[in-house]
């Protein structure tokens, strides 16, 4: 055999119990290629997606400035959910993060359930973001077919995780790095435009804030159909927990990412927008494209239009490139237990989980085929019944943290280095907002939509945990 070929997990001859990846790499084992400063940036970086570049822009236009309390209430969401599943990444870091704490403290069925859906979400993820990708090359080099630019940036991607762990970190640092200090330039520069320091401009005051129909134009329900969008533009925030069992200490990795997760919102997103609607009015047709576009054309930045399309072209393929290594990890972590075909725990000389990414990847492939060819019947089916998964992700978080926090002050509290405020009242607090979340969207037509298709994916997956935990329970009685 060549020195890469894939050997068997250590962890897959046990499957019910998922220990942490190794810190050696080697045999069985995912190797601890990520370094602090991989992590840091990984971690800032996870909450800057094209959403907020692109997206944020419908948000305004249906809500008004009050979209303003849609980003503080989702953000108050995702504190309180980061908060609990850094508690429990803190005290036991694994490759499977939270898919692995609903194992153990909900259940076998929940483990595998909450897995798969996330490891569909993030797969899914990845064809829209070749998509998105290659729509943006495609406008550069039209000579050149869209899908020829989908499958490259696919490849190069692909190649790079499989590369090593570390490759991944790096690509990673140098995307997140572009993306933070983009987002750092608009703040100041937008700020200086509001106090109008900038040449041609002047100081706006709140105008744009309380006029054209007041801050709440639509009223406040619309505040919660607002917060619809923008709750999923968080999604991707967990990322750092997975990536932290690849780290040198992931203890420190996931406390830090933790504890810096209100400001990174705060400032990123909160505001980003409150500068946007603080500059520009919300019902201009300007803002309904790329509200930061129109921010900068606003204030006289020369070719804005594409500075913002590099922007987010790399905020694409930073997702791209996150979402083939979350999906991979939360792949192999499913095959450490048994939720999962074994040769998904297999890794290479590297400590990559070769056949892990490249089932991910032929996943999303055939995804983004049918992005071209189907794009208003498989396409659209595959993207609304992944639409709700991350409400599902947050509700298992919070409850498995219930659980584990008992477990853990019961077995090793000596790990409870990173605390939930206010346990648990602050835990049934998120529960409520995300069942809240999760009602709204009932009343909303493409939220109804979205809910029940989800729905139907989770019950597919249940019914196959069911399936797979019968027969696993048959072996166990046959071989005793």
């Amino acid at each position: 055999m060549s020195a890469d070929t894939t050997k068997p997990a250590a962890a897959a001859q046990a499957p019910h119990q998922a220990g942490p990846p190794g810190h050696g790499g080697g045999e069985g084992h995912l190797k601890a290629g990520l370094k602090n400063r991989h992590l840091s940036m990984i971690a800032i970086g996870g909450v800057i997606g094209a959403g907020l570049f692109v997206g944020s822009g419908a948000g305004i236009a249906s809500t008004g400035p009050g979209i303003l309390l849609s980003y503080t209430l989702a953000g108050v969401l995702v504190v309180l959910v980061m908060r609990m599943l850094g508690e429990m990444a803190a005290a036991d870091p694994q490759s499977g993060s939270f898919s692995a704490y609903a194992d153990r403290a909900l259940g076998r069925w929940a483990g595998f359930s909450i897995g798969w859906l996330y490891w569909f979400f993030w797969v899914v993820v990845l064809a829209v973001e070749a998509t998105a990708g290659a729509k943006i090359l495609n406008g550069w080099m039209p000579g050149v077919p869209q899908w020829a630019f989908a499958l490259l940036v696919m490849a190069v991607l692909t190649a790079t995780n499989l590369f090593s762990v570390a490759s991944y970190g790096e690509f990673e640092f140098w995307f997140a790095g572009i993306k933070v200090v983009a987002i750092a330039a608009f703040l100041v520069i937008a700020t200086l435009a509001v106090f109008g320091v900038l040449p041609g401009t002047h100081a706006v005051g709140t105008s744009n804030l309380t006029g054209h129909g007041g801050f709440l134009p639509h009223g406040v329900g619309a505040v919660f159909t607002g917060m619809l969008t923008v709750v999923f533009a968080f999604m991707g925030s967990e990322i750092v927990t997975l990536a932290a069992g690849e780290s040198e200490d992931p203890e420190r990795a996931v406390s830090k990412a933790t504890n810096s997760v209100i400001w990174r919102i705060g400032i990123f997103y909160l505001g980003s927008i409150l500068l946007v609607v603080t500059l520009l009015p919300w019902d201009s047709d300007a803002v309904k494209g790329s509200p930061y576009v129109a921010v900068l054309e606003h204030v006289g930045i020369p070719g804005a239009g594409q500075v913002m399309n590099v922007i987010v072209l790399t905020a694409v393929l930073s997702c791209l490139n996150s979402g083939m290594y979350t999906a991979s990890r939360m792949a192999f972590s499913l095959g450490q237990r048994g939720d999962a075909p074994r040769a998904f725990a297999t890794v290479t000389n590297r400590g990559v989980p070769r056949v892990a990414i490249l089932s991910s990847v032929v996943f999303g492939f055939v995804a983004v085929f049918f992005n071209y060819t189907s794009p208003d019947t498989v396409f659209a089916f595959l993207l609304n019944s992944s639409g709700a998964v991350a409400l599902f992700v947050w509700l298992v978080i919070c409850f498995s943290q219930l659980r584990m926090r008992r477990i853990i002050e019961r077995e090793t509290p000596e790990r409870l280095t990173v605390r939930m405020w206010l346990y648990p009242y602050l835990t049934w607090t998120a529960i409520g907002m995300i069942g809240f979340v999760v009602a709204y969207m009932f009343t909303d037509a493409d939220g109804r939509k979205q809910m029940y298709l989800s729905l139907v994916a989770a019950a597919i997956v249940l019914a196959a945990s069911a399936v797979v935990g019968r027969r696993r329970r048959a072996a166990v009685a046959a071989g005793s």
